[in-house]
């Protein structure tokens, strides 16, 4: 039954593994639908969608709108599409309510709808334009994609027009506008990626299969050897005797693989609605590759006789008298095994280094990975032998205990091969989404914090990264602080700080001019044109001083400067200092700013002036604050180098107050000051349903809210590996213990009539359980990284964010729940001598 248990547990492992696979990546090309190319074009564009629609015939066109969300820097794009198109109707899905279908309707995703605090029947007004949310909507293929549907042809005006078709490369090539925003055709690469990871997960999850069922079928030869000697005895020939433990495999291999790809299809089956939060798209659970279940059964059973094989090849050798005695025959030497591992395993590394990432080799990632894994198999044995080693001089239960995993050698490699397996695949998928994750210091801000920023949407005016605010009074400034800080209370905020700027005094208030298209690659650079010429109220805004980089460009009669890795600075306020715990004494009396970053040696302080725009050519002139022939003198009124001091306490998220311009300089630059924002903290992370009150609020305050953008966040994939490596880990491992102890019976039963007390017990299952479960987690985990850095060798940065927790959980975590559940499971006393049972 132990051994029958082990199939099965494998076989179904290895089942929900491939329908994982096969699952898990996103669909390819999600947004193309059934069609194979999807071409983009200025939403202005409208003979070019007619050529398209001459060029090809059959075609569907997806109107694209982007709005504004009031309070928000974030916009949402409006889509005019059928959901019964002839290509796009896989990428929509009602979820409740009807699509739109008149001028007057708008359906939206859960998040957009909530974001702007709608129930279906709701009235929605954009731009004066009055419609009713009929419907929630989501795409099918992008759980995390936000976006609004309306009826076809109620996206006016269109700010990106999408056509899908379904043509050959040579047609679609032949269709080049001049002036497309792209092209993009459905490639193989996804597909190939998923049949890729199907096979290698197969070939991995065969070979586990393999690894327990010979860790068995190891133990059930050892225990049926006296009645296979006394086959032998009565006159069976080799022959016969292998015959039996064949068919033994045969039996147990078929039912184990048919009860075990029962139990894992449904297993999937109950997972699967759960995997689709993680998967972020929906999954059909009946979408499994049939192909490789039917296979897996079929090799399942191959494997089980495999596995049978080779110890019934060594016991059909055994003398009859060696048989009978039932004494189990002396380890091989583990080093020719290690010799062995050591070539598989740069083998596989090597393939796996050179299998390119970019465009992945099947055969070498396939060949890579099972070598790279047969490699540390083969490694195993040694480990089992330097442990036993190492304990000669550990108690007598642990001595022995370690002693047992050395003499039977074959089921204890097996059973360690198949723990390093299911922890190596775990540590491999943690591991890989540390490496995928955002680092927390790369955020926009810290999750308890919120950012106001002194002006209205309008997308903020943003000016080469640096946020315009409007020149206001004092009154215009209370008044819109009383309304912020009833925002921060109805967040529970615990401290809300000003955030102020610094501006030239000359400089007039500014609009944004039309981006244009400088040197090669089409780099697109904002001429700035000034609305007055002195501080004003009414259009346009005050672009703050910034730290960054300045090169001057000319496109035609046109002349500007492109700003290049911008900072926003904001002053060194005293409440801002002592907000970060910053004594105004430590600051040097010779430093212009103070930051949290390295490297911002070579750029400079950006105070935008006004000025004629274009230049042409005057000595005077001034663009962007910045004269197009730089002074020569370090310090002159249009470009100013900063002396610049590390502060450690200040925060690194990039919407943070990263940067400070001392009052100090901000006189000898001659700027004055004006009020940009708040910032805002919380005790506690902010939650969706306060962002969204958050925006609403912002918006009728006329001011806009920045809070935490969430990266792809791949915790809930690294966690779930984990637990699941840790319960397969598990599974194997009291299953093993189970057949180790059930062969150690007669020892144990040797102690006890000695005078062992049940601590003895405990501590020979503890250690055989807590030995195996170090050297699976250590064996998994080193051949995780040995292939990840194979894979990675062209960079290794991501590498360095190394997920601590799930790998202590591993190496450490599961050894100890190992020792205790042995220790705890073995105390009950053996059967007397007397009661000894015959084979």
């Amino acid at each position: 039954m132990l051994v029958l248990a082990l199939v099965m547990f494998a076989v179904a492992a290895t089942t929900v593994g491939v329908a994982l696979a096969a699952n898990a990546g996103p669909p390819r090309n999600a947004d193309l639908g059934t069609a194979n190319t999807r071409i983009d074009f200025a939403g202005s564009d409208g003979a070019a969608v007619a050529a398209a629609a001459k060029a090809f015939g059959t075609i569907e066109v997806i109107a694209h709108q982007t709005i504004a969300i009031p309070g928000s820097l974030d916009t949402l794009d409006v889509r005019a599409q059928d959901p019964h198109g002839k290509y796009g109707y896989p990428t929509l899905r009602l979820v409740t309510g009807r699509y739109p279908t008149g001028p007057g309707d708008i359906a939206m995703t859960k998040s957009a709808a909530a974001g702007f605090g709608l129930h279906i029947g709701n009235r929605f007004v954009e731009n004066g334009r009055v419609r009713h949310l009929v419907g929630l909507v989501e795409d099918p293929e992008a759980l995390s994609d936000e976006f609004a549907l309306v009826a076809p042809g109620q996206a006016n005006p269109p700010s990106q027009i999408t056509v899908l078709l379904d043509a050959g490369n040579q047609r679609v090539n032949a269709f080049r506008p001049a002036d497309q925003a792209g092209i993009e055709t459905r490639g193989s690469l996804n597909k190939t990626s998923a049949a890729v990871a199907v096979l290698a997960l197969e070939t991995i999850g065969l070979l586990f299969v393999g690894l327990v069922a010979a860790a068995g079928f190891a133990v059930m030869a050892q225990r049926r050897l006296r009645a296979l000697g006394m086959l032998g005895a009565l006159g069976a020939t080799d022959r016969h005797v292998r015959f039996a433990m064949l068919t033994n495999g045969a039996v147990v291999g078929i039912a184990g693989s048919v009860t075990g790809a029962l139990l894992g299809l449904a297993s999937w089956i109950a997972l699967a609605p759960h995997f689709e939060k993680l998967a972020k798209h929906r999954i059909d659970a009946l979408h499994v590759p049939w192909w490789a279940l039917v296979a897996a059964m079929i090799l399942a059973v191959v494997t089980a006789i495999i596995a049978a094989w080779w110890p019934a090849r060594a016991v059909s050798r055994s003398p009859i008298v060696a048989a009978l005695s039932a004494r189990p025959a002396p380890p091989k030497p583990a080093h020719g095994f290690a010799a062995l591992g050591g070539i598989f395993l740069l083998i596989g590394l090597f393939c796996l280094a050179f299998a390119d990432r970019s465009r992945p080799n099947t055969w070498l990632i396939v060949t890579g990975t099972v070598t790279t894994t047969f490699g540390m198999l083969f490694l195993g044995p040694l480990f089992i032998r330097a442990l036993a080693t190492v304990g000669r001089r550990a108690p007598i239960a642990l001595r022995l205990a370690l002693r047992d995993l050395a003499r039977y050698q074959a089921r204890s490699a097996a059973a360690l091969g198949a723990i390093s397996l299911a922890l190596a695949i775990a540590a491999t998928v943690a591991i890989s989404a540390a490496a995928l994750a955002v680092p927390l210091s790369g955020a926009n801000l810290a999750a308890n914090e919120a950012v106001v920023y002194f002006g209205p949407g309008n997308n903020l005016m943003f000016i080469n990264g640096v946020p315009g605010v409007p020149d206001s009074t004092a009154a215009e400034v209370g008044a819109t602080k009383t309304r912020v800080d009833a925002l921060a209370a109805s967040l529970h905020a615990q401290a809300v700080i000003p955030l102020t700027a610094a501006i030239d005094p000359a400089s007039g208030t500014f609009q944004g001019g039309t981006p244009i298209a400088v040197g090669r690659g089409a780099t697109s650079v904002k001429i700035l044109r000034p609305v007055g010429s002195s501080p004003a109220s009414g259009e346009g805004v005050v672009v703050p001083t910034a730290l960054g980089k300045v090169t001057v460009v000319t496109h035609g009669s046109e002349r500007g400067i492109e700003l290049t890795d911008t900072v926003p600075l904001y002053v060194a306020t005293p409440e801002l200092l002592a907000h970060y715990g910053i004594k105004p004494g430590t600051i040097n009396a010779n430093t212009d700013i103070i930051t949290s970053m390295s490297g911002l040696d070579g750029r400079v302080v950006m105070a935008p002036r006004g000025g004629p725009t274009p230049c042409n050519g005057k000595p005077g002139c001034r663009v962007h604050g910045v004269r197009p022939t730089r002074p020569a003198a370090p310090r002159g009124p249009y470009e100013w180098h900063a002396t610049m001091q590390t502060a450690h306490q200040l925060p690194t998220y990039t919407s943070d107050p990263i940067a400070l311009l001392t009052a100090k300089a901000a006189r000898a630059f001659g700027l004055r000051t004006v009020a940009a924002g708040w910032l805002i903290q919380t005790k506690l992370p902010l939650t969706t349903t306060q962002i969204n009150a958050a925006r609403q609020a912002a918006a009728d305050a006329g001011v806009t809210i920045e809070t935490r953008k969430s990266p792809p966040s791949y915790s809930k994939l690294r966690n779930g590996a984990t637990a699941v490596g840790l319960l397969v880990a598990l599974g194997v491992l009291a299953m093993t213990v189970g057949l180790i102890r059930s062969e150690t019976a007669n020892e144990l039963r040797t102690l006890a009539a000695t005078g062992a007390t049940s601590r003895t017990r405990r501590t020979l299952t503890g250690a055989t359980a807590g030995a195996l479960a170090l050297l699976g987690a250590l064996l998994g985990t080193s051949g995780a990284y040995a292939a990840l850095l194979a894979w990675h060798r062209s960079d290794l940065h991501p590498l360095t964010r190394v997920p601590f927790l799930d790998l202590a959980i591993i190496i450490v975590g599961l050894p100890v729940i190992a020792i205790t559940a042995g220790w705890l499971l073995a105390g009950r006393e053996p059967p007397t001598i007397a009661h000894q049972p015959l084979d």
